[in-house]
């Protein structure tokens, strides 16, 4: 499956670069073990990062970054077959969920929980 890992990004870091890397390092802490169950880990900013950057983003925050980064995600979840949401405060995680449950794609709020992950 590929499966969609949301969590906090941006959300609580005062746009620090520093505390969005750790928090970009959080959400790919469980992707090798979604790897060595046979799953495709994807998280948005793997996709909005490069593209932001691509279209001349500057500032985080700014139009360009809201113009591309939950969009990112929408689209994403037309392709996934599920979404592990990680522990912690976040809009935009919150609305993958919502997107997610109205699309019936399975949610998990554990690592455990998502299939053929011991």
């Amino acid at each position: 499956m590929l499966i969609l890992i949301a969590g906090p990004y941006r959300s609580g870091t005062g746009d620090d670069p520093q505390k969005m890397a750790e928090n970009l390092k959080r959400l790919e802490a469980p992707s090798y073990a979604l790897f060595k169950a046979g799953h495709v880990p994807m998280i948005g900013e793997w996709v909005a990062l490069p593209v932001w950057h691509a279209a001349g983003g500057g500032k985080i925050g700014d139009d360009l970054y809201e113009e591309i980064f939950h969009p990112v995600a929408g689209r994403l979840l037309q392709l996934c077959d599920g979404v592990l949401r990680l522990p912690g405060a976040s809009k935009g995680a919150d609305n993958d969920v919502r997107i997610a449950t109205e699309r019936e794609i399975p949610v998990w709020y554990r690592l455990e929980d998502v299939p053929g992950v011991a």
